[in-house]
């Protein structure tokens, strides 16, 4: 073996044609759920070939401001939206294939045939993931059909990442073995459905401590300062993905305009009901959307709390 802090080159799809090989670094490692035994999942940064951070490397930056305030101790928790198609990827799993199911209103944590598609899919995305050590915390059917989401966290820094990464890629290899495709478009279906998100949930020790709602609040004021800067690092396309998804309508706040709430679906933030009850806590930052890098995410959110960026 080379070893966890190897360098190993690589030919991967994203390398140039005229400099096609580039190095993998080895940062986290998780057991293998589908080869058992030994065997081990590896979450690599990726480095160009004079060994500088290749430009699809996002996870060096978050790493290096989350040492920057590690001292504040920042968790995260993130709510992963998907929806599953079929092999297509252009039929919903389980719609009808000429038409669309009932209104949204049942589906939501729903039980059943006639409510739910996918459940299997579901349950051994979940035990997988608990094999393999990622720190998943729960998953539910969401408000359209054939959508769901599973939660992970509570991770500490540079973890979120890694965790929701490598949940990412269990959960499509799961989806192989059904012939389904693992879809995170933000708003996959237009119309009346609901779109799919990243929802980002965020805390300091301040924030657990007694009296750590006024630190929210402060936190929060200043994410309101910086809205457009998350809303362009809250999806892969400069926040153009998410336009289709934050249109103030679907549980969403629109894209345009900053706004919290206590228990409010609608805000850009929430902040929990017992969390306001507590007077301590954590905070839910609604705008991500479900195709999200969560190294971006989780790096823009310390930038703007904790390092004043």
């Amino acid at each position: 073996s080379s070893g966890i802090n190897a360098e190993w080159p690589l030919r991967p799809g994203q390398s140039l044609g005229q400099n096609s090989d580039i190095y993998i670094k080895p940062v986290a490692c998780f057991k293998d759920p589908f080869r058992r035994g030994d065997n081990i999942l590896v979450m690599c940064e990726t480095l160009d070939h004079e060994g500088n951070v290749h430009p699809t490397n996002k996870r060096r930056s978050c790493f290096e401001n989350m040492e920057k305030c590690k001292e504040v101790i920042p968790w995260f928790g993130i709510e992963q939206e998907y929806t599953m198609f079929d092999f297509t990827g252009r039929q919903p799993y389980g719609w009808p294939s000429n038409g669309y199911p009932g209104p949204q209103g049942p589906y939501y944590c729903g039980v059943g045939s006639d409510k739910v598609k996918g459940r299997k899919i579901v349950e051994a995305h979940y035990r997988a993931c608990m094999y393999a050590g990622i720190m998943i915390a729960g998953s539910n059917a969401e408000v359209m059909p054939s959508q769901w989401e599973y939660q992970v966290g509570p991770c500490e820094g540079i973890t979120m990442g890694d965790h929701l990464w490598v949940s990412r890629w269990i959960l499509s290899r799961i989806a192989e073995e059904f012939n389904v495709v693992i879809s995170y478009d933000p708003k996959p279906i237009p119309g009346d459905w609901n779109g799919a998100g990243c929802h980002t949930n965020i805390s300091t020790l301040a924030m657990r401590e007694e009296g750590g709602l006024e630190k929210i609040y402060e936190a929060i004021e200043l994410m309101g300062k910086k809205h457009e800067e998350h809303i362009h690092d809250y999806d892969p396309s400069g926040g153009e993905d998410n336009k289709r998804r934050l249109t103030g309508l679907h549980e969403t706040a629109s894209f345009e305009k900053f706004n919290f709430g206590v228990a409010h679906r609608g805000a850009s933030i929430r902040i929990p009901r017992q969390v306001a009850a507590d007077g301590k806590g954590y905070f839910e930052d609604r705008r991500p959307s479900s195709n999200a890098d969560p190294y971006v995410v989780t790096d823009r959110i310390v930038r703007t709390i904790c390092l004043g960026e």
